[in-house]
């Protein structure tokens, strides 16, 4: 039975005080850096961050091994990075793979995206990318994440995941369009965490010696080819085999089969964000290759396995504000919310030495600080002084930042992004429609209408809406989509 739940008054932060605009988070002008003073995005972050214990909220599930990073291309009229600086240069990586909303305990073969997170261990410091293996996300915005993933996690009454829920955000986020058309498409369960694609998702700053900013976009790809599991095969495996990518990777490497991807990056020159004909910045969006070839950098290759998984792979953490020199954030309002909440998460999960673990500390250079104590805390700092500056000695701040300066505009407030020409939710879940094969097309359309036939059926409304954002993306879409739902639900009646 449907209940309705009636408004009680306006949604307030914890202490009591009414949240302005829960949608857009506070920027320093339109389309500037989210602000630290938003207060309501950090609580609302922060409270997410600590729901559950002791496992990961997204991404528990995983898997991971060491290897190498060889750059082929000497990058440095882009950046400064060291390890981007001459060609033949290796650097070590960590690299996890994930499923994003099931349990420690989940099956592997799902219709899932996959983290991608990448740590290079480089002379510099520790750099993470923290990415997923498609190319874009459901929502723009990190206030909206918790809601989210609340929508794919189980229902606070029943107990299970609901396709209410979820068909009922994604209706209401059309933004969402575009992941949720590449979700169930064919890559949406690959075969083998050898045989996907990686992407560093978000745009990120490369600045030069000489101070040139530009924006760019990481492609991983895989040189084992592309494999995909069949929804029937999936299902099988998932009950039969729950660990089968778990296990494959480790056999292969095992092996001596290394996987590999071949590295490539998009680069887009800072001045051209302002008119490009999209935000730039906007996660849920691709940059076309006409537009901004991708250019090969690199080969990633694995080629060792953990010692031990839960040292190694579950207290692995991994940051996207994780910087070194020569690279840094742009003004994507997700990445800017996560550079605050995945610290904060593995600071509350892990704990805040979590940083001193073998698989997460330096391993081309050492770290140096003046943070103290805490749980775990291994007293290496001895008898240094745990303040700066000092007068006995010890590190001190250098001149330089990371990154270079964003321009900003305008007053703060709760801004959405700013407007460019072809700003639209469905072109791109359009256009990846009209890309697919016939066999495919019909694949994702009865994935689609299969999943959306799960709503309660006294909620067509969120049917409808769901069905709606198809046809806007496509009309033979959402054409489609709408007869295999309704043909469903009607047997489902």
């Amino acid at each position: 039975m449907h209940v309705t739940v009636q408004e009680t008054g306006p949604l307030t932060t914890e202490s009591g005080a009414p949240v302005a605009d829960n949608q857009n988070s506070e920027t320093a002008g339109l389309g500037g850096p989210v602000l630290i003073q938003d207060q309501s995005l950090l609580e609302k972050l922060a409270h997410f961050n600590r729901e559950r214990i002791p496992e990961r909220i997204v991404h528990a599930r995983g898997a991971g091994a060491y290897g190498t990073f060889t750059l082929t291309r000497d990058v440095s009229r882009w950046t400064r990075a060291k390890f981007l600086s001459e060609a033949g240069k290796q650097t070590e990586t960590f690299l996890r793979f994930s499923t994003v909303a099931g349990n420690l305990g989940s099956a592997d073969a799902v219709r899932d995206p996959r983290g991608f997170a990448l740590k290079f261990y480089t002379e510099e410091g520790n750099y993470d990318l923290v990415g997923n293996n498609t190319p874009v996300f459901f929502i723009k915005d990190a206030g909206k994440f918790p809601d989210f993933i609340h929508t794919q996690k189980r229902d606070p009454y029943t107990g299970s995941q609901e396709p209410d829920n979820m068909w009922d955000f994604w209706g209401l986020s059309p933004e969402s369009t575009h992941q949720v058309t590449w979700l169930f498409g064919d890559r949406g369960i690959p075969a083998s965490l050898r045989h996907m694609n990686g992407y560093g998702s978000h745009t990120y700053q490369w600045n030069n010696e000489a101070g040139e900013v530009f924006w760019v976009k990481y492609h991983f790809k895989t040189n084992q080819g592309i494999e995909n599991l069949p929804v029937e095969e999936a299902a099988v495996l998932a009950g039969a085999d729950p660990d089968s990518h778990q296990r494959d990777l480790r056999e292969a490497i095992e092996r001596g089969e290394f996987p590999t991807w071949t590295v490539q990056v998009q680069i887009m020159p800072a001045a051209d964000a302002a008119t490009y004909r999209f935000n730039p910045f906007d996660l849920t969006k691709v940059w076309p290759h006409e537009d901004y070839p991708p250019i090969e950098i690199g080969k990633l290759e694995l080629n060792r396995n953990p010692e031990n998984v839960f040292a190694e792979v579950e207290q692995s953490i991994f940051s996207p504000a994780h910087f070194v020199p020569g690279i840094g954030p742009s003004p994507d309002k997700m990445l800017q919310g996560r550079l605050f909440a995945y610290g904060d998460a593995h600071r509350y999960r892990v704990g805040i030495n979590a940083d001193h673990l073998p698989v997460n500390t330096p391993h081309a250079t050492e770290s140096q600080t003046y943070g103290r104590d805490g749980a775990l805390y291994d007293g290496r700092h001895r008898r240094a002084k745990n303040y700066e500056p000092n007068s006995f000695g010890g590190p001190v701040q250098t001149d330089r930042p990371l990154w270079s300066a964003t321009p900003v505009n305008g007053d703060t407030g709760n801004h959405e992004a700013p407007l460019h020409a072809e700003d639209n939710d469905f072109v791109q879940a359009g256009d990846l429609y009209r890309l697919m094969p016939q066999d495919a097309k019909d694949r994702l359309v009865t994935n689609l209408a299969n999943a959306i036939a799960g709503v309660s059926a006294d909620r067509d409304d969120i049917v409808d809406r769901a069905v709606g954002n198809f046809s806007q993306a496509d009309a033979d879409f959402g054409r489609r989509l709408e007869l295999a739902v309704k043909e469903l639900r009607g047997q489902h009646r």
